[in-house]
C-alpha cells in the first residue's frame, strides 16, 4: 500500500497542537474536503460553496508576488471503527510527518480554506498549511466560527446555527434562537425547512426568510410580552407556532405566493411578530392563545389588507420601516374594528 508523506513542524496554536507545513495545492485539494451544512440532516457546518470567490482566488494566486496565509485543516477522526487512514510520525528536532494511506481518501477537513482551495485541483503551486490534530466536529465548528465570525459575506444565520449546536441550554441562553429553530424544524410549522441557514439548501423549496431574520423578529415578540417568563420558552414556541399557523391559514393565497407578497419577507416578519405581541397581550387571563384564537382575530381584518409588494408596506425597510409597517397594520385593524361597531 502506498503512502503520502507531508513534512511538517509540530507546535501549538494557543492551546491546540498543530502541524505546520507546505504542499502543492493539487495535493491538498486531493486529500481534503469541505464539510458544508446539509440543512436536511443538520450535518456539517460550513457555508455553501461560492464558485466566484474560489475563481477569484485562483486568478490571484497565479500572479507574480501573490501569497496567502496558511490554509487551515483538521485531521478528523472517523467514527466507524475503521483505521483512520492517517498517522503522525514524530521526527527529531520538533519535526513531524503526516502519513496518509493512498486508499484513505480525503482525510483533511477544510476548516478555513474552502474557497481558496476549491478551484486549485490542477495547480502545483506550493501553499502553506496548518493542520489541527484530531479535533471533533464540534471543535472544528467552534474554530471555524471564531475564525470567520466577522468575515464579510458569511451568513449570520449559519453562525447562529453553530451557536445552537454548541450551546448547552439554548432555551435559557438564547430563547429567540430556540423558537426560530423550532419553527424551522417542527413538521407542523408553516416555516418547516423554510428558514435559510446558509448551508446547502433543501431542494424544491421557495426560500422565504433567513434564520437570522426570524430570530430577530421573535426577539421583538418576546420583548413585547411576558410569555417566556410566565409560561416558559417551550410554551412560547408553541404560541409563536400557533400564530404563524393562523397566518398561513387566514392568508393562504398570500402565503403561497411569497415572491409577490411581504408576509415572509423581513419587513413582514418583523411587523407580524409585533402584531403577535399585541394579540397575545389582548388575551383574557386563562384564555388559550392557540391557532383558533389568532385566526379569529386575524380574520377580522387581515384578509382585507394588501400584503403585496405593491401595497402600503412597499419600500419600507430598516428599524424605522418596521415601526411604520406595524403602525400601518395596527391602523388597518383599528379601522376594521370601527366598521364592525358602526355596522352593528
Amino acid at each position: 500500500m502506498g503512502e503520502l508523506r507531508l513534512r511538517c513542524v509540530r507546535g501549538k496554536s494557543a492551546d491546540r497542537p498543530v502541524l505546520l507545513g507546505f504542499a502543492a495545492a493539487s495535493t491538498l485539494h486531493a486529500i481534503s474536503f469541505a464539510d458544508v451544512l446539509d440543512e436536511d440532516s443538520g450535518r456539517g457546518y460550513q457555508r455553501r460553496y461560492n464558485a466566484q470567490h474560489s475563481l477569484d482566488f485562483r486568478r490571484y494566486i497565479q500572479q507574480e508576488g501573490s501569497a496567502t496565509i496558511p490554509l487551515t485543516f483538521n485531521l478528523r477522526r472517523r467514527h466507524s471503527g475503521r483505521d483512520e487512514g492517517w498517522r503522525i510520525e514524530l521526527q527529531p528536532g520538533g519535526g513531524a510527518d503526516i502519513v496518509i494511506d493512498d486508499s484513505a481518501g480525503r482525510v483533511l477537513a477544510q476548516v478555513d480554506c474552502q474557497h481558496r482551495l476549491g478551484h486549485l485541483s490542477d495547480l502545483d503551486i506550493e501553499l502553506p498549511f496548518m493542520c489541527f490534530e484530531g479535533l471533533s466536529e464540534a471543535e472544528e465548528m467552534e474554530v471555524f466560527s471564531v475564525i470567520n465570525g466577522k468575515a464579510k459575506g458569511l451568513s449570520r444565520s449559519l453562525l447562529d446555527f453553530h451557536d445552537a449546536q454548541l450551546c448547552t441550554d439554548l432555551g435559557a441562553d438564547r430563547p429567540e434562537l430556540f423558537i426560530a429553530l423550532f419553527l424551522k424544524n417542527e413538521p407542523s410549522s408553516p416555516w418547516y425547512k423554510q428558514l435559510d441557514l446558509g448551508g446547502e439548501p433543501t431542494s424544491g423549496l421557495t426560500r422565504r426568510a433567513s434564520l437570522r431574520t426570524m430570530q430577530k423578529a421573535v426577539k421583538r415578540f418576546l420583548a413585547g410580552t411576558t410569555i417566556a417568563q410566565t409560561t416558559g420558552v417551550e410554551s412560547a414556541a408553541q404560541t409563536v407556532l400557533s400564530f404563524w399557523s393562523a397566518i398561513a391559514e387566514v392568508l393562504a393565497e398570500a402565503w403561497s405566493q411569497p415572491r409577490r407578497h411581504l408576509l415572509t419577507k423581513g419587513i413582514g416578519v418583523y411587523a407580524l411578530m409585533d402584531l403577535a405581541s399585541d394579540l397575545c397581550n389582548e388575551a383574557r387571563p386563562g384564555q388559550m392563545r392557540d391557532r383558533r384564537y389568532f385566526a379569529a382575530l386575524l380574520g377580522d381584518f387581515a384578509s382585507d389588507f394588501d400584503w403585496s409588494s405593491t401595497g402600503p408596506l412597499q419600500g419600507l425597510g430598516g428599524e424605522g420601516g418596521v415601526k411604520a409597517a406595524i403602525q400601518i397594520i395596527r391602523d388597518a385593524r383599528r379601522r376594521a374594528r370601527l366598521r364592525v361597531v358602526s355596522n352593528g
